[in-house]
């Protein structure tokens, strides 16, 4: 038997790819690293964060950051918090809030379940997005996908009373995997009136990769359960 802690074996999500990082993502992280990351070693109290007490949503997986930019400028009544392990996401969508002025973004470059775990406070958050993560399509790796019955424990530690998680994905099979898990909370709420799948709601952008997706023909499942 190992004596490395259990949390080394956790299966992760995701995998860290490099990728190229641009010379102005490059730039973005230098000169405004400091102005929207957290640092994950450190102690986090959320309201020194934004030097506020708005409502905060986390995105899991921001990609490469522009609908969390812009749905941030669009709602400046709520802070963000985006999680994203990929360096290059992280600098591009530095950029963006720099350039727009954005100031109710921070940013954790880090697993997200661990910040979620280690990081955040119970009963604290008005809402988490997961927009579109891996789908890990092979059968061999689905249990490599995010939402499974620990994930939605945590969500269920981490959302005060009236939050909400909200999923969206592209791929039928994991959206109906993810509606099955999540159905078997007795403290989450499906807020589709036939208890399946909502309509996109206006605070979720199209992407350009979903607005070829739905000129393809390619379905989209978005999925809103509220903590009871």
């Amino acid at each position: 038997m190992s004596d490395k802690p259990i949390e080394q074996w956790r299966i992760r999500s995701f995998i860290r790819r490099q990728g190229r990082v641009t010379a102005g993502q490059k730039m973005a992280l230098e000169y405004y690293w400091d102005d929207y990351c957290l640092d994950p070693q450190q102690p986090l109290n959320l309201e020194t964060a934004f030097a506020n007490t708005a409502p905060i949503i986390v995105e899991i997986g921001f990609g490469n950051g522009e609908s969390l930019a812009q749905m941030a400028e669009n709602n400046p009544q709520n802070n963000y918090l985006g999680i994203e392990v990929h360096r290059p996401g992280v600098g591009h969508l530095l950029r963006l809030l720099a350039e727009r002025n954005i100031d109710n973004v921070r940013v954790f470059h880090h697993d997200a379940i661990d910040i979620l775990q280690q990081k955040i406070p119970d009963n604290t958050l008005a809402g988490i997005h997961l927009f579109f993560p891996d789908p890990w399509h092979k059968r061999r790796h689905h249990k490599r996908r995010i939402v499974r019955p620990s994930f939605v424990e945590l969500l269920e530690k981490k959302l005060q009373s009236g939050g909400y998680f909200h999923a969206a994905t592209d791929w039928e099979h994991y959206a109906k995997e993810m509606l099955k898990t999540l159905s078997a909370s007795t403290r989450l709420k499906n807020m589709a009136e036939d208890n399946r799948f909502c309509p996109r709601p206006d605070y979720r952008l199209l992407t350009k990769f979903e607005k070829r997706g739905l000129r393809l023909g390619h379905g989209v499942w978005d999925l809103i359960f509220t903590r009871l």
